[in-house]
């Protein structure tokens, strides 16, 4: 017979690489990256004059978007100053629902007051979107001064089976993204979850001053758990069966990463 008055202990963070901030429910968890968005968004516009933001589409970073535009308290964010860069993109033209950029269009961009030329689509329906993007990438950023040429905050989210971005498990692009370095591949083969993507590599994502992985919903749980007992591996096939640990901003570019999770997302 259990005890009436046993209580239930909240998950503790799981052995993540990077830091982990555990909230009890997904508003609160949200919110969380939401203060480190903004706050890197100000230090960097102090700093350097602009801030290079990168966002990921799918269901689980819409809230944040939401919340961005519609909370008081994250006004201050300095959309006149900032880049806004596209993660991934399925290979669909921009009125197709699915598409990443017009979800993200259709909350933020016209509704922050980003300069046009600031926002940057991926075109992915044009031959060598690919190349395009690698390029107007590295010509934007090489106008940073010395040593800042990266991006400066990446949302990600984490799929049931690992892949992060369009970096699916055992696809193409994690292998070709290193020979020679890529920053953005098209992404297509029987691993690709249809249709083909186009996605920034593990190896631009890496240089990143600032990676956040936003996890919630039970759904998730069960990866993360395996994501944390294979963290620890370090090896090629660990990032090959688990794309998201091939991102590893510390090791590479000396950027920070932090996973942002709710309760239920965390292992019992």
């Amino acid at each position: 017979m259990s005890d009436p008055y046993e209580v239930e202990m909240p998950p503790s963070a799981p052995g993540l690489p990077g830091s982990v901030v555990v909230r009890g429910h997904a508003d609160d968890a949200i919110d969380e990256l939401a203060l480190s968005l903004t706050g890197v968004a100000v230090a960097c516009v102090r700093a350097l004059g602009d801030f290079h933001l990168a966002l990921s589409g799918g269901s689980t970073p819409l809230p944040l978007y939401r919340r961005l535009m519609l909370d008081p308290t994250y006004r201050h964010l300095p959309w006149e100053r900032t880049h806004l860069w596209i993660v991934d993109e399925r290979r669909l033209p921009f009125e197709d629902e699915r598409s990443n950029y017009r979800q993200i269009h259709d909350l933020i961009v016209e509704h922050a007051g980003i300069p046009k030329s600031q926002v940057h689509p991926m075109r992915a329906m044009e031959d060598r979107c690919d190349e395009r993007y690698e390029a107007e990438l590295r010509s934007t950023l090489e106008w940073r001064r010395g040593g800042q040429q990266r991006l400066d905050y990446v949302v990600l989210g984490m799929g049931g089976d690992g892949h992060t971005a369009s970096l699916f498990p055992r696809s193409r692009a994690l292998r070709d993204a290193s020979n020679p370095a890529r920053d953005v591949l098209i992404n297509s083969g029987p691993e690709v979850t249809p249709p083909d993507r186009v996605t920034m590599t593990q190896h631009l994502i890496n240089k990143a001053r600032h990676v956040s992985v936003l996890v919630t919903g039970a759904g998730k749980r069960e990866m993360i758990g395996k994501v944390a007992k294979a963290s620890g591996l370090n090896s090629r096939a660990a990032e090959d069966e688990l794309p998201i640990l091939s991102i590893r901003p510390r090791e590479v570019g000396g950027g920070e990463l932090a996973w942002f999770l709710d309760e239920d997302a965390c292992p019992r």
